[in-house]
């Protein structure tokens, strides 16, 4: 049996992700500790939360006494060692299997064996995330949906070997925490990204073939669509880099061409025009406040 959920680990929290997924478990009460490698990261990230929660005040959607408390509740760390009394980790790592695995190895060494391990991942397999832990009846998918600290749904997904207690506890987390959960099979892309992967990849080959300009590409789509988000918006939200990943994890399973990284997308890359984090992407931007803020 798994045992109640206190206290919430979150791996890769320096990114765009894992800051977010953060701020849900502290907004919901639990102590939660942010452990990514960088330090400065950890420490950037931590401000933008705090941003975050401050705009969030000034707009009349939180009281003051509620950032505090949420602020209270985060703890940061580059030791992997400090997430030992957790009850959840959450791995928001980029789209690795062979990092994400890797994780799963270093998390058995300092976790106690109750302890349940969430996967972020996107497009990779559970199943083969979770045969890096020793006990992969304890991992289990978890996908929040980008911006975490605003987007409610999270696709549940278990693994070949994930135990049903560890599913339903984790279930019932992610209902604590106000988010909505839809149970999916460990497939390629689970709903989301199955059809979001080429949907974006579509929007960008129209830019590239010169349909249309990159803002009138989102502005069709919102207007006549109802998105309140355009395709590449999403892409800058998320990262270009990470859009190259999700599709080298996405194309090789499905075989699908239209997941298949565009030329454009690639170019764009290795231009380091990454998106909102490295302040240009299909648009301009100004500063790296959190989403939102």
């Amino acid at each position: 049996m798994n045992k109640p959920i206190k206290t919430v680990g979150v791996c890769g929290a320096a990114g765009t992700m894992g800051a977010g997924i953060a701020l849900v478990a502290a907004r919901a009460g639990f102590r939660t500790i942010s452990y990514d490698m960088k330090g400065d990261a950890l420490e950037r990230a931590a401000k933008q939360s705090a941003a975050f929660l401050d705009k969030s005040v000034a707009r009349g959607k939180l009281d003051a006494a509620k950032r505090d408390a949420i602020l209270g509740a985060m703890s940061h760390s580059t030791d992997i060692a400090a997430l030992s009394d957790c009850d959840l980790v959450i791995e928001a790592v980029f789209e690795d299997l062979a990092t994400k695995r890797d994780l799963m190895q270093r998390l058995d060494a300092v976790c106690a064996d109750d302890t349940i391990f969430g996967s972020n991942t996107s497009t990779l397999s559970i199943t083969q995330i979770a045969s890096g832990s020793k006990l992969p009846g304890r991992v289990v998918g978890m996908h929040f949906c980008l911006p975490a600290q605003l987007m409610k749904l999270i696709e549940m997904s278990p693994g070949i070997l994930t135990s049903d207690d560890t599913f339903q506890t984790a279930w019932e987390w992610t209902k604590t925490c106000g988010q909505i959960p839809v149970k999916t099979q460990d497939k390629p892309g689970f709903i989301l990204n199955a059809l979001l992967v080429p949907f974006n990849n579509d929007a960008i080959r129209a830019v590239e073939a010169g349909v249309a300009s990159a803002a009138d590409v989102d502005k069709a789509i919102k207007v006549g669509l109802g998105y309140k988000m355009g395709p590449l918006e999403l892409i800058d939200l998320i990262g270009l880099d990470t859009q190259v990943r999700l599709c080298e994890a996405f194309y090789p399973i499905t075989l699908d061409p239209r997941a298949a990284t565009p030329p454009l997308l690639r170019r764009m890359v290795a231009a380091g025009l990454l998106g909102r984090k490295s302040g240009r992407g299909f648009f301009n931007y100004d500063g790296n406040a959190m989403f939102g803020a």
